[in-house]
């Protein structure tokens, strides 16, 4: 049978400190309390793929972080379609109090196992971070603490990539230049899906319908009062990471296709430059034909133009395909996910 962690606390006893003494985390609740709500609920959403390994070092640290830093808090762990024994293992962990258990049938990617959690998560506010461990639990306290003075939206933004290969660098610097070239809202460039959410911010996400969703836009879409906190990543602590080049790209498509429209643009502006080319080099032909006479020349001119212009026609009907499928895609209106099994209780109902 999978082995679980033995030491998951949860109570707030079991951490609290000899009678007389105040911990840090009280005196930041006491000056919270100006601001926030006195006593905090907070649930915590980690879509997990494949990551038993790092959950069995994660969880423990996890649960001492929440436990002293907030009243109430939920753990929501979403299975998306897991090989190994996570699922296993998260039916396990669901026997602790306050954990949440959600498995998914089959994988429906990151997106959609984000989601899932967020639609069940009961708390004041949601924090999300991954599974692997890259996510550090210790800055919690900092997105409480930001929360609590009136940010409704607190994300961890990566400081540097020089751990990164050029050309990966190279290419996140110019997909979020091109996300952001719309200029109505703007995605932060290094952050990621780990941040804490208030729930009027959860609500909203939950309020668009979309399916093809691209988290990452739309926590800047939806708006609200944001603020970044510096981090570092730390190294993956066991497997493979599950974003290789071909999935970033694809992952960048969908985000360029969901929140921007000028590759439809792009595509009509090489139009009209190659008309008013063709309407000038035409001219020019005829000016030749007055002047000199007819000549018989420009069999290579002529092969590689249609070249040239069918292979643009075929650029063209690919960025038009990517558009319409994505409109496929929404009139189906098919769940985004579909859950399998569920174990645990998380938080219990709000009292009014």
């Amino acid at each position: 049978m999978t082995a679980v962690p033995n030491s998951l606390p949860t109570r707030r006893s079991e951490l609290r400190p000899a009678t007389g003494e105040r911990s840090a985390a009280a005196t930041r609740r006491q000056t919270m309390d100006t601001v926030r709500p006195s006593r905090l609920r907070l649930s915590c959403v980690i879509p997990c793929h494949n990551e038993a390994r790092n959950l069995r070092d994660l969880l423990p640290r996890l649960c001492e972080t929440l436990t002293d830093c907030c009243d109430a808090w939920e753990l929501i762990l979403v299975d998306d379609g897991s090989r190994d024994d996570t699922a296993a293992l998260l039916k396990i962990c669901a026997r602790q109090p306050g954990v949440r258990a959600i498995r998914l049938s089959r994988n429906f990617g990151k997106e959609a196992a984000l989601t899932a959690g967020l639609t069940e998560a009961a708390g004041d506010v949601v924090v999300m971070m991954d599974a692997d461990l890259q996510h550090d639990p210790a800055l919690i306290p900092s997105f409480i603490a930001h929360w609590a003075r009136g940010a409704d939206m607190v994300y961890a933004v990566r400081e540097r990539r020089d751990d990164e290969a050029w050309f990966k660098r190279l290419g996140v610097r110019l997909f979020y230049g091109l996300l952001n070239r719309a200029g109505r809202f703007e995605v932060p460039a290094g952050a990621g899906d780990f941040r804490l959410l208030d729930r009027h911010v959860v609500d909203a996400l939950l309020a668009l319908p979309e399916r093809n969703r691209f988290m990452k836009g739309l926590y800047a879409w939806v708006g609200h009062t944001s603020v970044a906190v510096p981090y570092q990543p730390d190294e993956r602590a066991h497997g493979r990471s599950h974003f290789p080049p071909l999935r970033l790209i694809q992952l960048a498509l969908d985000g360029l296709t969901s929140f921007t429209t000028w590759p439809l643009r792009a595509v009509s502006a090489v139009g009209v430059m190659l008309a008013l080319a063709a309407f000038i080099y035409g001219a020019y032909l005829t000016l030749v034909f007055f002047v000199y006479g007819h000549v018989v020349s420009g069999w290579t001119t002529i092969v590689v133009s249609l070249m040239l212009f069918a292979g643009l026609q075929l650029l063209s009907l690919g960025i038009l395909g990517e558009y319409i499928g994505r409109i496929f895609e929404e009139v189906k209106a098919r769940p985004l996910y579909v859950v399998r099994d569920q174990w645990g209780r998380g938080l219990p109902p709000a009292q009014e």
